[in-house]
C-alpha cells in the first residue's frame, strides 16, 4: 500500500565503502541527521548486505527502512539520487516481511536463537556429506537426506542463496517458504518443497559425530548442531519502502522473467 505520511526526520546509515560514505556526506548536508531512535525512517546507503544488517538492527523498532543502492548487490535497494528525498519517501510503497526464527541445539545441548530475513541454512562442516532427517509440523517427511545441506528461505530471501541452490522464486506476498536442498546426493532428484509459512520445520542431524553440520540464520552461525527448528515469526513485521514501480513484488516478478 502507498504511504501517506511524510518522513521528516531521517536517520542515515551507510556501509564503509567510499561510494556509500560520499553519499552519506551529501545526504546529511541536504537533509540533516537524526538518531535512529528519534527518526521517522531509516535510510540505508549501500548494498543488500547493509540492508540485511539494518533490518536486523531495527527488527523490533517498527520503523520503515528505505535503501538506496551504493554497494555491490542492490536487489533490496532503490536507485540512488540526492534529489527530493522527502517526496520520494512520502510516495514510496511499503512491503511487510516476517523473519524466520531459528532454534538450534548443538552437540552440548546449548540452545541458540537467531532471526533470519533471507534464510536459515544447514551446511556440512567437513568433506563428508550431511545426513539429515526432515520433519514438517511434527510429521516425518524425509527419513534421510544426503546432501551438502538444506535451507529454508523466505519470499524476500528466495532470490538470494535459495535461487543459487536452484530453489524457486517466491512472490513477496506469498504465504510460502521454500525448502531447498543444497547439492542433494540422495534422493538425487529431489528439488525441495514449497511450504505454508505457518509450517514448523525441524531438521535433525544424523551421524553428527562423524558428519558434523553447522547452521546459519543469515550471518549468525552455530557449529555442531544436532537439531534445528525453523518457523516464521509473525510477532515481527518489518517495513521496507520502495519507489513506485520498483517494489519488492515487482523485482521478484522481473527476476522470474529474466528482466
Amino acid at each position: 500500500m502507498a504511504t501517506s505520511k511524510r518522513y521528516d526526520r531521517i536517520a542515515f546509515v551507510a556501509s564503509a565503502s567510499a561510494e556509500a560514505q560520499a553519499a552519506l556526506a551529501q545526504l546529511t548536508k541536504l537533509y540533516g541527521k537524526h538518531a535512529a531512535a528519534d527518526a521517522d525512517v531509516v535510510v540505508a546507503l549501500g548494498g543488500d548486505g547493509l540492508m540485511l544488517q539494518t533490518l536486523h538492527t531495527h527488527m523490533r523498532s517498527g520503523k520503515p527502512i528505505y535503501g538506496m543502492h551504493r554497494g555491490t548487490v542492490g536487489f533490496l535497494m532503490n536507485e540512488f539520487t540526492t534529489h527530493d528525498l522527502h517526496t520520494r519517501l512520502a510516495a514510496a510503497k511499503e512491503s511487510l516481511i516476517n523473519p524466520l526464527l531459528m532454534r538450534a541445539t548443538d552437540v552440548h545441548g546449548a540452545v541458540h536463537l537467531h532471526h533470519a530475513i533471507n534464510e536459515v541454512a544447514l551446511f556440512r562442516q567437513t568433506n563428508q556429506a550431511a545426513h539429515l532427517r526432515i520433519l514438517i509440523d511434527e510429521h516425518e517427511r524425509m527419513a534421510e537426506l544426503i546432501a551438502d545441506g538444506i535451507l529454508v528461505a523466505t519470499p524476500a530471501g528466495s532470490t538470494a542463496y535459495n535461487l543459487s541452490a536452484q530453489g524457486p522464486i517466491l512472490p513477496i506476498n506469498a504465504a510460502l517458504l521454500a525448502l531447498t536442498p543444497i547439492s542433494a546426493f540422495r534422493p538425487r532428484r529431489w528439488r525441495g518443497a514449497l511450504l505454508p509459512n505457518s509450517a514448523f520445520v525441524v531438521i535433525e542431524v544424523l551421524e553428527g559425530e562423524k558428519r558434523p553440520v553447522a547452521a546459519a540464520a543469515d550471518h549468525d552461525d552455530v557449529r555442531d548442531v544436532r537439531r534445528v527448528e525453523v518457523l516464521s515469526d509473525k510477532t515481527i513485521s518489518m517495513r521496507m519502502l520502495f519507489d513506485p514501480g520498483h517494489s519488492l513484488e515487482e523485482r521478484i516478478l522481473r527476476e522470474q522473467f529474466g528482466s
